[in-house]
Order: C-alpha cells, then sequence, then structure tokens
C-alpha cells in the first residue's frame, strides 16, 4: 500500500503547476475534442448521406467502426512511440506536434473523398493521425501534472464537451460555409487551442518507479479501473448516438426537425451545467484526497439519471433525469481520468497504458449500438436504459475495489 505522508511529499516537492499551464492544458484538450467532434457527429452524417443515399446507414457503420479500431491501435502505438521519445530526451509535446500536422493535413483527404471506398479510408487516416495528437496529449497530464493537482485538471477537462459542442453548433449553423471550409475553420481553432500549450515548456513531475510489489497492484487496480470506466462509457456512448430517438419514444407527436434543436439545446445546458460541478468535485477530491469516494457518487448519480429516463413519461421529466445522468457521468469521467492516471505502473510507459486504458472509451462504440439493437424499440428504451443504469453502477462498484489508492 502507499504511504499517504510518502506521497503528500513527493507531491508538495514536485511543485504544483500554475493555472496558466492548467488553462493551457485544458484548451488543448478541449481542442482534441473539436477535432474529431465536429466531423464525426455532424459532417460525416452528411457527408455520408450525400454519397450513399438511402444506403447511408449501413456505409455510416461501416466507417465509424474501420475509424474506431483505427483509433484503438494508434492511440496505443502513439503513445508507444511518445514514451520512446521521452525516454531519449525528447519530450512529448513534438508528437502533439506531428498529430497536429497530420490531423489538419487528413481533413483533406475527407474533403475529396467521394466514394465509399474513400471515406472509410478518409476516416482511418484521420482517426491514426487524431489519435497521434491525443495519445501524447493525455500522457502530458500524468507526466507533468502533480497528483495533488490531478482533481481540478479532471475537472477541468469536463469543459471540453461544452465547448466543442458549441463549436460543432456554431460550424453546422454557417450556412454559406462548405464542407471545406468548415474543415478548415476546425482545423484553424484545433492550432489555436493547441498553441498554447505547446509554447509552455514540458516540466515533467518527478517520480520514481514504484517498489515490484506496488507495481503489481497498480496494475490489477488499473484492470478495475479500465473495467470500471468501460461499464460507464457504454452507457455514454449508446445515449449520444440514440437521443434523439429516445425522446421521440417520449414525444411521439413531434416531428424530428423540431425535436431535434430542442434536445440540442438540452445537452448544451446539461453539459454546462455539468462543468462547475465537476471542477468542485475535482478539487475537493485534491483537497481530501478520496477520489474513489468521489468516483462512487458520480456513478450513483449518473445511474439514477438512467433510471429516470427508463421510466420517464413526458419530455419533462425525461430532460430532467438526462441532466441528472450528464451531471453523474462528468464528474464520474472527468475524475476518472485523473484517479487512473495515478495508478499507472511505471512512469517510463504512461503513454503506452494510458493508450491501453483509452480502450475503454473506444470498444463502447461496438458495445452500446448492439445492446441498443437487442433490446431497444422506437416505442420503448426502458429496457435497454435499465442495462445501462445497471452497467454504470457496476462501473462505480468495481472502483471500490481498487486497493493502491484511496
Amino acid at each position: 500500500m502507499i504511504n499517504p505522508a510518502i506521497t503528500t511529499a513527493s507531491s508538495r516537492n514536485a511543485g504544483q503547476r500554475s493555472w496558466l499551464f492548467l488553462l493551457a492544458y485544458a484548451l488543448a484538450n478541449a481542442g482534441g475534442v473539436i477535432a474529431y467532434m465536429p466531423l464525426l457527429t455532424l459532417l460525416l452524417p452528411l457527408k455520408v448521406e450525400q454519397l450513399a443515399g438511402a444506403e447511408r446507414i449501413g456505409l455510416f457503420s461501416a466507417t465509424v467502426i474501420a475509424g474506431s479500431l483505427a483509433a484503438s491501435m494508434c492511440n496505443v502505438l502513439f503513445g508507444w512511440l511518445s514514451d520512446r521519445s521521452l525516454r531519449r530526451g525528447g519530450g512529448r509535446r513534438r508528437w502533439v506536434v506531428i498529430g497536429l500536422a497530420a490531423t489538419c493535413c487528413s481533413f483533406l483527404g475527407v474533403a475529396l473523398a467521394d466514394a465509399a471506398a474513400t471515406i472509410i479510408a478518409a476516416i482511418v487516416l484521420f482517426q491514426a493521425s487524431v489519435n497521434a495528437l491525443l495519445a501524447p496529449l493525455t500522457a502530458i497530464m500524468a507526466d507533468e501534472v502533480p497528483d495533488a493537482q490531478k482533481g481540478v485538471a479532471g475537472g477541468l477537462l469536463s469543459a471540453a464537451v461544452p465547448i466543442a459542442s458549441a463549436v460543432s453548433a456554431g460550424i453546422v449553423g454557417l450556412a454559406w460555409a462548405g464542407e471545406g471550409m468548415r474543415l478548415t475553420i476546425v482545423a484553424a481553432v484545433l492550432i489555436a487551442t493547441c498553441l498554447p500549450l505547446l509554447l509552455i515548456p514540458a516540466q515533467a513531475t518527478p517520480l520514481a518507479p514504484p517498489p515490484p510489489r506496488e507495481a503489481d497492484i497498480r496494475r490489477r487496480d488499473l484492470v478495475s479501473a479500465w473495467g470500471a470506466r468501460l461499464l460507464v462509457q457504454v452507457a455514454g456512448n449508446a445515449l449520444s448516438l440514440y437521443l434523439l430517438y429516445y425522446f421521440q419514444s417520449i414525444v411521439p407527436t413531434m416531428a424530428g426537425r423540431e425535436l431535434a434543436p430542442r434536445v440540442g439545446n438540452l445537452l448544451t445546458l446539461a453539459y454546462v451545467l455539468a462543468l462547475p460541478i465537476a471542477l468542485v468535485a475535482g478539487r475537493a477530491s485534491d483537497r481530501f484526497g478520496r477520489r474513489k469516494a468521489v468516483l462512487l457518487v458520480g456513478a450513483v448519480i449518473a445511474g439514477a439519471g438512467l433510471l429516470g429516463m427508463a421510466f420517464a413519461s413526458d419530455w419533462r421529466w425525461a430532460a430532467v433525469a438526462f441532466a441528472v445522468y450528464a451531471v453523474g457521468s462528468a464528474v464520474f469521467l472527468a475524475l476518472h481520468s485523473a484517479f487512473a492516471m495515478q495508478l499507472l505502473p511505471t512512469p517510463a510507459n504512461r503513454g503506452r497504458d494510458l493508450g491501453l486504458l483509452n480502450l475503454a472509451n473506444t470498444l463502447p462504440a461496438l458495445l452500446g449500438p448492439f445492446l441498443t439493437w437487442a433490446l431497444a424499440t422506437p416505442e420503448d428504451f426502458a429496457a435497454v436504459l435499465l442495462v445501462l443504469a445497471f452497467l454504470t453502477l457496476s462501473g462505480g462498484a468495481a472502483m471500490i475495489g481498487v486497493r493502491s489508492r484511496s
């Protein structure tokens, strides 16, 4: 077990990072989300519809699955490559620059794709490029943010989704802009958000490798944390894809084109509401050193929201229940990222290990749609929501088994 006194002393000796650095890192993380959210959630479906027409669902599914597989492999690969670079004195920021350049170039491939095969290939290239950016970017937090600040840093990361959602809505709302111009705007925003972090010199937090027995305990704990995030993310993935269909089952008398803006406004409101709560929860976990308790509370709140959605019978209660879910999920996922970084068994392989942990974000892209297809109908989402609530609560309970950290 880790001696809390030694951990505290180590954190103090390492020195805290400034708010300027924490905000620059959070901004760069938001840029990473902006790199893929507008494209994958809004621009790609429009592109696929233009290319495939009535066959769009099949092509879209094939494209998303191929991209998810590429993302899973490349996040591990580029995390490992950034580990090697760090050990040789080169640092991770050079990989962030490479990923940034590759991502911007990959947008051109998406814009030029004019057939089913080329759009699949373009998205695979894009996912490889954006994960060359995201993998070392994630590892920078593990390297440079002391444990005593990881909670508040994790809370700041929750700003990425509402910022990216606003950018996505703004880009799609540009009626005068074509596909190429929209992707150019995304590239410009990505560069602008990453630049402040790249201008701040690296300042690694000194941390000695744990004793072999402690490293073994952390590995087992990291597996538990991986499983917990996977269970919680299944619900998040399913809702991100099928939320509009869920609300159509609640208010079947409203046309989809009328309902979509209401759902969009609800998403924005829920994400904005979750941000300060996640930040306060992260700060509290730093102050009191009780991350597992906060994670469990977040999972319970998210599960309660899913149960509320399962039994809601009108728009008002369904919207309230979704907001409750969004708050609990944001708290869990933001704090989980910080907590998992403290479980890494060795500083030498942080990028690789975080890439493996990232599989808990990409695999639900396959599991969530399967559960929804098997259990939901256009008129009734109750069964799948009950299962998602159970999985979310199980994810929170899995964190109790972590032994090396409180």
